[in-house]
């Protein structure tokens, strides 16, 4: 290396950080410090330790080290719900360093690795060996911090200390993230109602990158998507309504085993099926009661207003044609009654089936001022199943029960243990529908404690039957029990 008998020193003289560590200096040379960490990084994915590139940007990360290092004894990056943190203090990231930011998280995170800590005494030679095994483009899988952990032994990296994120960290950062896609989603939508009603161009292209995310996160945190569902915001019911049906759609379409771009496609579909409800006035929208004539027929008048204005967006080419389909069809039922009435078509676009199964499903689960019955979600299954085949297709609808469960995550149960619990995510199994998994909320005596998320299909050993079974569901309203709450409290 040329460089090797430099080495930063083990001992003298330290400050404290700068009373409050916020200040303007400390981030920048923070910051810096994390850039110099990013380009090295990149570099060593390409050159080896003595390509002149690499050497270059290897002592300026250095001597960013040797400058931090002189403050306290050790220079710690660690993620902490989503955050970079440097030796305690979270780092701000700007519009011009967001994507380093979001790219030396990735790397920490797909290594395992939640702190990453250069400790006194580290030579520049040792520092460019960590940095060309830290930055291996390995397939990540179950080993991958154990071999990181390894290879630095092996290559003699000692003053470079590695903890390993745990799986609460890495659920708790998946859950806060998915909580701020779904807030995300209700600002974006309501900005495209107040967008349409000030006769605006909708952000459609800002609108396809927001279903792209709703994919990934359904795919990395599903059972955690579908526990969000639960948020009722009643003030704000036709855009809290339609991100779950959009949310729900998208994953019943990845069910269904449509491709990515099909499922994106579905998910605009879906979160703009009820855009002809802002031409609706409110006074019949939230009227407490039964409809009159004339009011059923405004009412009904929202599907081609929803499917009017798709079609004279500006954007109209950014659009799938099928969300004309699904804002003109969500309340055609299998048998074609429903509202609008075909006279000669005798189908309905599959997008708009499957709008119809999780419309129904979320508006059902909802209360709603004009409604004198709201059911539980496990009601609203055994409901919506005796209308199969009249009202939803049948298969798209055993689709969507084998998605959600027989009790869907939410849902408050009674358990034969006499405890009480929130079913947390359902059985990968068809066969254990009836045996998802529950957070217990209460003990057998009725005591209301954080209890831990037991499996109803673990068995006792020594009877082999089952340990636990869900007795009854329960309405949460009579219990005075908030199940949004609970999630929320997941991602916080």
């Amino acid at each position: 290396m040329g460089e090797k008998d430099i080495t930063i020193p083990a001992s003298g003289a330290r400050t404290a950080p700068p009373r409050g560590a916020e200040s303007k200096a400390f981030q920048k040379t923070g910051v810096d410090l994390l850039i110099r960490f990013h380009i090295v990084d990149k570099i060593a994915k390409i050159y080896d330790t003595k390509n002149d590139a690499f050497q270059e940007q290897g002592k300026l990360l250095f001597e960013s080290l040797t400058a931090k290092l002189k403050e306290k004894d050790e220079a710690s990056f660690r993620v902490r719900h989503g955050a970079l943190l440097l030796n305690g203090v979270r780092l701000k990231f700007s519009v011009g360093t967001y994507g380093i930011f979001k790219s030396v998280l990735e790397e920490l995170r797909t290594r395992d690795v939640e702190a990453l800590t250069f400790l006194p005494g580290l030579g520049l030679d040792e520092l460019c060996r960590f940095m060309s095994l830290f930055a291996k483009r390995d397939k990540k899988d179950e080993a991958v911090y154990a071999q990181l952990v390894a290879d630095l032994d092996a290559a003699g990296v000692e003053h470079v200390e590695l903890e390993k994120i745990s799986a609460e960290e890495i659920a708790q950062g998946l859950h806060k993230n998915t909580a701020r896609m779904f807030f995300l989603s209700i600002v974006h939508l309501k900005e495209s109602f107040a967008r349409d009603q000030r006769k605006e161009p909708i952000k459609i292209n800002t609108t396809r990158r927001l279903m792209q995310s709703i994919y990934n996160h359904i795919v990395e945190d599903e059972g955690f998507v579908h526990g969000l569902t639960n948020i009722k915001n009643h003030d704000e019911y036709t855009l809290n309504h339609s991100v779950n049906v959009c949310l729900l759609a998208t994953s019943l379409g990845r069910r269904l085993g449509l491709s990515r771009s099909e499922i994106v496609d579905l998910g605009m579909a879906a979160f703009f099926h009820d855009l002809g409800k802002t031409d609706t006035p409110l006074n019949i929208l939230n009227k407490p009661g039964r409809l009159t004539d004339a009011e059923r027929v405004v009412m009904e008048q929202h599907p081609f207003h929803g499917a009017e204005k798709l079609v004279l967006l500006k954007e109209f080419r950014h659009l799938p044609l099928r969300a004309i389909h699904v804002a003109l069809e969500h309340h055609i039922k299998e048998d074609l009654s429903g509202y609008p009435r075909y006279y000669k078509k005798d189908d309905i676009n599959l997008f708009s089936k499957i709008v119809k199964v999780v419309d129904v499903f979320d508006a059902i689960t909802t209360k709603r001022v004009y409604r004198t019955t709201d059911f539980t979600r496990a009601e609203a299954m055994s409901l919506m199943l005796e209308q199969s085949g009249t009202e939803f297709n049948p298969v798209i609808l055993k689709a969507f029960v084998n998605m959600m469960g027989v009790f869907p995550i939410g849902s408050l149960v009674a358990l034969t243990s006499g405890e009480v619990g929130i079913v947390h995510d359902i059985n990968p199994d068809p066969k254990l529908l009836l045996r998802p998994s529950v957070k217990l909320i209460t003990d057998a005596e009725g005591n209301k404690v954080d209890g831990e998320v037991v499996d109803l299909a673990e068995r006792v050993p020594e009877t082999g039957r089952f340990r636990r079974t869900i007795a009854a569901p329960l309405d949460p309203a009579k219990y005075g029990v908030e199940v949004a709450d609970y999630f929320l409290a997941q991602a916080l």
